[in-house]
């Protein structure tokens, strides 16, 4: 299983990466880092869904905004809870859902506090960057459906004690 977890939080990082991660503004990119931390949350619980969403976002906490690294150990361990619960779409949107408000906190302070960016100019920022995190929830927790179900179809996931 710890295989598994290294596997997905090394999968996050590499779609973290340019040119994988599509640039929207010279702020904001697109990328689908969330898919493999969902999966890890939904297959292997909460404990590897967390770890998975830490490890997974340690590029972007060098590149990016260093508080991502609690958003997304956040995203992989709701994953885990609403997966036992709903379909990994559903699981993966409800957890985004959960992770949204951290990612509201975090970003205004790190935008105002560390960034020195009014607060006018920091609102305006984290409006746009989530929509565009909203998309790629969606996107990525249909993508993680699929995956999820082949890998469960296929029995690949037999082959790993899960939780």
């Amino acid at each position: 299983m710890l295989a598994f977890i290294a596997l997905m939080a090394a999968l996050a990082n590499v779609l973290s990466f340019p040119p994988i991660a599509l640039p929207v503004t010279p702020e904001i990119t697109v990328h689908f880092s969330q898919v493999p931390i969902l999966i890890a949350g939904i297959l292997t619980g909460s404990v590897g869904g967390l770890i998975a969403g830490a490890i997974g976002g340690l590029y972007m906490s060098f590149t990016r905004i260093p508080f991502i690294i609690g958003g997304l150990a956040i995203l992989g361990y709701a994953a885990a809870f609403f997966g036992k619960r709903v379909r990994p779409l559903y699981a993966g949107i409800l957890a985004w859902l959960l992770q949204a408000p951290y990612v509201v906190v975090t970003d205004y302070v790190w935008l105002t506090i560390f960034l020195e960016r009014t607060s006018q100019a920091a609102w305006a920022f984290i409006a746009s960057m989530l929509t565009v995190l909203t998309i790629e929830a969606i996107i990525s927790a249909a993508m993680a459906e699929v995956i999820v179900r082949y890998l469960k179809r296929t029995r690949i996931t037999q082959k790993m004690p899960i939780a």
